[in-house]
C-alpha cells in the first residue's frame, strides 16, 4: 500500500520498512571459519593482475573474491607452515577455483594497512562532509547537549582529557553512573593529524548518527582484525542478516 504524500509512517508500517531493509543486507562466508556475517564486516581479498592476493576492504576489484572474517592471529596460523600448514592456500585456491596465485609473506600486515586506510578514509571524507567534530571544548559542548552518536580519542590521549569529555558525553546521554566511554582509537594523534591534514587532532565526535554508523562500521572491522573487542556499540551497524553468498 502506498503511503499518501506528506503523511507520516506509523510505527509499525516504519518498523516492517526497517525490517525489510536490515533483511536486504547480504552475507559471506569466511574461507577460514566458514562462518557467516554481514558483507561489510568481512574483508575481501582478489587476486591482482600477477597472480597475487591482496586485501580489497571497499569490495571494489574485479573478479572472484574470498572473504575472512578472522583476526590476524587466525589469519597468520592459517598462513603458517607445518601443522595445519597450508590451510589459507588450501581455502584460498577452493574460493578462486584452482587459479594461479600467490600469498605474500606479509599479508596480515597488508590487511591491517588496508583497514586503517579505510577507516582513516571514512574519517577524511565524514570530515569534508561536515559530520566531524574537532576540539575538545566543542565537542564537550555538543556531548552535554545530548548530541553526539560517536565519541572518539585518540590512543595517546591524556586519560583526564578523555575523562572529561566521556563525563559530558554521559551527561547528555542521561548516562550518568553507566560507566559508558567513547572509543580509544588504535592510532595515535600524530597518524590522526596526518590523515586529517589537522594540527593535533586527539580527540574527534560525530553527531550525525549516519557518519557515526559508517565511522563505526570501518572501526569494527579494524578493531576486530587486531584482536579487540567491538569497536562502537553506540554508533551503529548493521542489522539482521541475509544468507550468505560466495562473491
Amino acid at each position: 500500500m502506498r503511503t499518501p504524500h506528506n503523511e507520516r509512517l506509523t510505527p509499525d508500517i516504519a518498523d516492517a520498512a526497517q525490517g525489510k531493509a536490515a533483511k536486504a543486507l547480504p552475507e559471506r562466508r569466511c574461507i577460514l571459519s566458514g562462518e557467516t556475517d554481514a558483507r561489510d564486516k568481512l574483508v575481501r581479498l582478489a587476486i591482482s593482475p600477477d597472480g597475487v592476493v591482496l586485501p580489497d576492504p571497499l569490495a571494489k576489484a574485479p573478479g572472484r573474491g574470498a572473504w575472512i572474517g578472522v583476526d590476524r592471529a587466525e589469519l597468520e596460523a592459517a598462513m603458517a607452515a607445518g601443522k595445519g600448514g597450508g590451510r589459507l592456500k588450501g581455502a584460498l585456491a577452493r574460493a578462486f577455483k584452482g587459479a594461479a596465485l600467490s600469498v605474500p609473506d606479509d599479508l596480515s600486515q597488508r590487511v591491517e594497512d588496508a583497514l586503517t586506510r579505510t577507516l582513516l578514509d571514512r574519517l577524511g571524507l565524514e570530515m569534508r562532509a561536515g559530520y566531524l567534530i574537532l576540539g575538545s571544548d566543542r565537542i564537550a559542548e555538543t556531548a552535554r547537549a545530548g548530541a553526539i552518536d560517536l565519541l572518539l580519542h585518540a590512543a595517546d590521549a591524556s586519560s583526564d582529557g578523555s575523562r572529561k569529555l566521556d563525563q559530558a558525553w554521559r551527561v547528555g546521554r542521561e548516562r550518568e553512573g553507566s560507566g559508558e566511554t567513547g572509543v580509544t582509537l588504535p592510532l595515535d594523534r600524530a597518524a590522526l593529524s596526518v590523515a586529517l591534514g589537522r594540527d593535533n587532532v586527539v580527540h574527534m565526535a560525530l553527531a550525525d548518527p549516519g557518519a557515526a554508523a559508517r565511522v563505526s562500521l570501518a572501526l569494527e572491522r579494524l578493531m576486530h582484525f587486531l584482536g579487540g573487542e567491538k569497536a562502537a556499540p553506540n554508533g551503529g551497524a548493521p542489522g539482521d542478516r541475509q544468507t550468505a553468498t560466495t562473491d
